[in-house]
């Protein structure tokens, strides 16, 4: 009789034999490589004289392309500038010519209060109408509308168009396939990266930093749309056609009614890309919360940078809860014969209001425009806090930041310096082949390789460095806390509340206490990606061993495993190809921060871009933004390939 050790080992080993010409591969790749670093200089490092002016080329293009496109753009940015500019009167700027002053602040608190209670209940308008206050008691109002008004006119651009382009995907495969090509490399490609050409066509100001984030925030909802038309159920689309609809009454009446929870998911995270971008966005103009942030953090006033973050959070906050409410919510059906109040009382409760406090501010300009005198401030006493924990408490952490620094992130860094260019391309080849045959191997070859001909082969292993140590970090840290959370539903609780708010801020949130603890340093920069990007690596391990099957369970426990056998012969090896798949985003998203952390100091790609900015030098930017692009590009191809073999390897395929 099999004991409970090999009553789980026995099906193993035909899956794990192909390790062994991989690693061969591998090993060949690494002693062919270096040999010939050896012998022959340029395979150590490419020849600056052989490098292709690609960068010079494409900011050429730019420059005439927007010469040519002048009279266009103007005409973009005009047409925009009017949705843009009623926005900002009603919230904020008022119509002076008109004599109409914007929504008192009063009125707009209350709103936010209203409209959560009409989409989740007393303690989410609880909650929204509290953040919406904390805007206007800490003197943040006016900033905080300045950034509303972006989001007003660009949330539903980029839905509306979103919605088009994914119902036109899921028409036409040709196009489905052209469209998924390039949201792969939108979302690849760090936030700052779409400045560059923005700046070139459209210059500075609000409408070119609505531009930015109209086209960060378009890819979610063109994916949810066509995921939601392709998972509508067959029955209901056949109970359509029987009932007479022609295509369009189908679309409309049939297909996007029945996907409408995973399109509201689409707008949610069409909402939360827009706010991500609002720091970033103020790198070419964009008035308001991330315009004020990013000067704070630049002048080091971490009090303000605080006060600043906390709002952009709290308005993040809200408009998550407020969709994800509504996702929620239940059809409403008004009673027959009702009066339109009847029918509406929210909105009708909301009108009210607006129109009391607009003649209450009318006598009281308080009521209007909350005076600086009234308003409160917490940033001085987080300044004290700054100075003290900078007297008191850095002594004893720059030791550990100099430790961690010299003896491990010095090495690594080193060591990707110093990898001859054959070597990387070559072991990562060998290991696409292995997972999905030549395509897969030509793909780091062509992209990496395009890099290094274009020059930019230092700044990309100093990505992959940075990339590297912190997706290190994130799966030790998350793989353990994702299986504490699987065996503890107390834990769970806790752990996925922290995941959520963690999720929630704006990436650049995590720069505050990362120079409050550590300054600026690479130690800084992996700890910021670190808080950004642990959330995958725990929730998709959770998730992972949560889907492992009941009957899986009861037949190992019937065989006398043991808690730790069952995870880690049973658990863990089912759940194996969702926990790459949290390897996979959690890669991404600390990709994503690459650029983030370039406000506080690096040497990666996310610093060419940033230095790119000032100087419009279009081809700097767009080509290190896809370099970081084609990093993730590739680590979601490799990934997802081992991910799928794993799965036919469990018959889970």
């Amino acid at each position: 009789m099999m004991n409970a050790g090999q009553a789980f080992t026995v099906a193993r080993p035909a899956a794990e034999t192909p390790r062994v010409p991989l690693a061969f591969a591998v090993a060949l790749v690494i002693l062919l490589g270096v040999a010939a670093a050896w012998l022959f200089p340029p395979f150590a490092s490419w020849p600056e004289e052989w490098v292709v002016p690609a960068r010079a080329w494409v900011t050429e293009a730019f420059a005439w392309f927007s010469v040519f496109a002048k009279p266009v753009t103007r005409a973009i940015s005009w047409l925009l500038s009017w949705p843009l500019w009623f926005a900002e009167a009603v919230l904020f700027r008022g119509m002076p010519a008109a004599g109409l002053p914007p929504l008192p602040w009063v009125a707009i608190v209350g709103g936010t209060a209203i409209l959560a209670h009409w989409a989740g209940g007393r303690r989410l308008a609880l909650f929204c109408g509290v953040s919406a206050f904390y805007l206007a008691i800490f003197g943040l109002w006016q900033d905080a509308m300045q950034t509303l008004a972006i989001v007003v006119v660009t949330v539903p651009l980029a839905a509306g168009l979103g919605l088009g382009l994914g119902i036109w995907a899921t028409r036409n495969a040709r196009v489905e396939r052209v469209l998924n090509a390039v949201f792969d490399v939108m979302q690849a490609t760090p936030h700052m990266a779409y400045l560059g050409p923005v700046v070139i066509l459209f210059g500075f100001g609000q409408v070119p930093a609505m531009l930015a984030t109209f086209g960060f925030a378009l890819p979610p909802m063109a994916r949810c749309t066509i995921l939601g038309l392709r998972t509508v159920p067959q029955d209901i689309l056949e109970a359509g056609r029987m009932a007479g609809c022609t295509p369009r009454q189908l679309l409309w009446k049939v297909e996007i009614p029945a996907a409408e929870k995973t399109l509201m998911l689409g707008l949610n995270q069409v909402v939360m890309q827009t706010l991500a971008m609002a720091v970033i966005a103020s790198l070419v103009g964009a008035s308001g919360l991330g315009q004020k942030l990013l000067f704070s953090l630049q002048q080091l006033q971490i009090g303000k940078a605080v006060e600043q973050g906390i709002a952009i959070t709290l308005i993040a906050i809200v408009l998550d809860r407020i969709t994800q409410a509504y996702i929620r919510r239940p059809p409403q059906h008004g009673k027959k014969g009702a009066g339109w109040a009847a029918r509406h009382p929210h909105l009708a409760l909301f009108l009210l209001l607006a129109a009391v406090s607009g003649l209450a501010a009318a006598l009281i300009p308080a009521l209007g425009v909350l005076p600086k005198e009234l308003t409160l401030s917490y940033g001085a006493p987080i300044n004290e806090a700054v100075r003290w924990i900078s007297k008191t408490l850095f002594p004893y952490i720059k030791p550990v930041r100099d430790a961690i620094t010299i003896w491990l992130l010095l090495p690594l860094r080193d060591f990707y310096l110093w990898l001859p260019w054959p070597v990387m391309l070559g072991v990562l080849a060998a290991v696409g082949h292995h997972f999905g045959g030549w395509r897969m191997a030509l793909l780091p070859v062509c992209l990496l390789g395009f890099m290094m001909l274009t020059g930019f082969w230092v700044p990309l292993m100093l990505t992959i460095y940075l990339v590297t140590g912190a997706t290190v970090l994130c799966v030790l840290i998350g793989i353990p806390t994702g299986i504490w959370a699987a065996r503890s539903p107390r834990a769970a609780a806790v752990i996925n509340a922290v995941c959520d708010t963690l999720q929630t801020f704006p990436s650049f949130i995590y720069l505050i206490p990362v120079i409050m603890l550590f300054q600026t340093s690479d130690v800084s920069n992996i700890i910021a990606m670190l808080a950004y990007a642990s959330v995958p690596a725990i929730r998709f391990t959770y998730l992972g061993l949560l889907r492992v099957p009941a009957a899986t369970l009861e037949a190992a426990i019937a065989s006398g495993t043991t808690s730790w056998q069952r995870l880690r012969k049973v658990e863990l090896p089912i759940a194996f190809p969702e926990i790459l798949l949290g390897i996979n985003q959690t890669i991404m998203m600390a990709l994503a921060m690459v650029a983030i952390t370039a406000l506080i100091g690096s040497r990666d790609l996310g610093q060419e871009i940033y230095k790119a900015l000032p100087g419009a030098d279009t081809g700097r930017g767009l080509l290190a933004g896809f370099g970081i692009a084609f990093i993730g590009i590739i680590a979601d191809r490799l990934i997802g390939a081992w991910a799928s073999k794993r799965k036919r390897e469990l018959g889970m395929a």
